[in-house]
């Protein structure tokens, strides 16, 4: 079974994209993400994909715009994820067939998210919204609905965030820092992966 964590890649290059994201895998995630806002990610993209594609969920992060998921697609991506809550970009990767994860705080972003085809929802930041926040938005999302906590959730308090009703989270910093080797971040990995793992009920 896969598991519900998302790797973001954030600054990694084509040259070591291959490198990192099998030391990822490794670990046992296998939703990986490369935010548009890293050096030629569209290629990191492709590797991946030619790569990885058939153990993997290869997409991209802070995708802004339709033009931006249709690039994604071209380049083999089958995940599209979010800062924030964009009807059109959802809609254009559910139309496309790919996972869409919008990132929202309200409940009023939710809902627009869900209405559009969103496969789940981004809590971002979550540290922003907190535990209590997020409860109060759970309470009134419909039975089923995915929600993600990004920004905020890690090592130290995946039990809390778990117990407090997310179902996944997404991994950035923590997982991967620009320049950081393989190994460095297969050890990342592994810590998050089990102390995500030590924290189901």
């Amino acid at each position: 079974m896969s598991l519900p964590l998302i790797g973001i890649l954030r600054g990694v290059t084509p040259d070591e994209a291959v490198d990192i994201a099998e030391a990822v895998l490794a670990a046992g995630i296998t939703q990986i993400e490369v935010p548009l806002n890293s050096p030629n990610p569209l290629e990191s993209i492709r590797r991946l994909v030619d790569a990885f594609g058939e153990r993997a969920v290869i997409g991209a992060g802070t995708v802004l715009t339709p033009a931006q998921v249709r690039d994604v697609h071209a380049a083999g991506g089958r995940l599209i994820v979010s800062p924030n809550c964009r009807p059109a970009v959802i809609e254009e990767t559910h139309n496309l067939g790919m996972a869409s994860w919008p990132g929202i705080v309200t409940p009023s972003e939710a809902f627009d998210a869900l209405d559009a085809g969103a496969t789940g929802l981004k809590l971002f930041p979550a540290v922003q919204v907190g535990l209590e926040g997020m409860k109060a938005v759970r309470a009134v999302l419909p039975a089923g609905t995915l929600l993600y906590a990004v920004g905020g959730a890690g090592v130290d308090n995946f039990a809390e965030w778990r117990a407090a009703g997310v179902d996944g989270a997404g991994l950035g910093s923590a997982l991967y820092k620009p320049g950081q080797s393989a190994s460095q971040v297969g050890k990342q990995a592994q810590a998050l992966v089990d102390a995500w793992l030590a924290g189901e009920q």
